[in-house]
């Protein structure tokens, strides 16, 4: 398979309460971007030179790589949402806790499994990466601290 589902698509739908799909993956997308950072290195790159370009980063890129990049283009991400009032964390957007917990929850469902295993970064929610690695992203796009998310 080339892609895949990505954890912001895959979140969006324990928010449909809250925020309509493509909302919650707009809001979702900058924390992940951190994530996938070591898988995601070519895609990053070319969303660098369009942020800058634009204006939404305002640091050097060049020469960056790896997780540097990623938090750049993340904060670029959150700077274009900010230019558009539009929310850039989970709690702003008005998802509750109880929302983090039912998307953890989902993301654990054995029907699921190839979905966690087709991110850029697969996961196994058998090994624990559900809560490894998801928990703390999810924590991050609630609270808008980027610092929260591992490192893979």
């Amino acid at each position: 398979m080339i892609g895949g589902t990505s954890g912001p698509h895959l979140g969006s739908f324990s928010l449909i309460d809250v925020l309509s799909h493509g909302r919650a993956c707009a809001i979702l997308n900058p924390y992940y971007t951190v994530l996938f950072a070591p898988r995601i290195q070519d895609q990053l790159s070319v969303f660098a030179e369009i942020l800058k370009e634009r204006g939404y980063i305002k640091a050097n890129i060049e020469g960056k790589k790896g997780r540097a990049l990623a938090m750049l283009v993340a904060r670029g991400l959150i700077q274009f949402s900010k230019s558009l009032g539009f929310p850039t964390t989970l709690q702003e957007a008005g998802v509750s806790r109880a929302h983090i917990k039912r998307m953890l929850q989902a993301a654990k469902d054995p029907q699921l499994k190839m979905k966690l295993q087709n991110m850029p970064t697969p996961m196994e929610a058998e090994k624990g990466d559900v809560d490894r690695l998801m928990k703390p992203t999810l924590e991050a796009a609630y609270t808008g601290d980027l610092n929260l998310i591992p490192a893979d």
